[in-house]
């Protein structure tokens, strides 16, 4: 039976990642941030009447990387009927 190793998988640092995955990990924390700004932006301004929920709670959810804002916005907010 064949020994297996027992070390981890070391990390790789800032330095040792290749460009295009610095940029990749910097476009989803771009992303990842204008999701957060927008939601929170959007229960701040929103009245409360307009949201499932309590404004607290959606606060809470939308620090949730990703699933959050997109949870807010999917499930959330509450839809006007077309043509109001």
């Amino acid at each position: 039976m064949a020994k297996r190793s027992k070390t981890k998988a070391r990390k790789k640092t800032w330095k040792e990642l290749s460009p295009m995955a610095k940029f990749g990990t910097i476009t989803a924390a771009v992303v990842q941030l204008s999701l957060l700004v927008a939601a929170q932006r959007d229960i701040s301004r929103r009245p409360a009447e307009e949201i499932r929920g309590s404004k607290a709670l959606w606060r809470a959810a939308t620090l949730i990387n990703f699933v959050g804002p997109g949870s807010y916005f999917t499930f959330g907010v509450k839809r006007r009927p077309a043509g109001t």
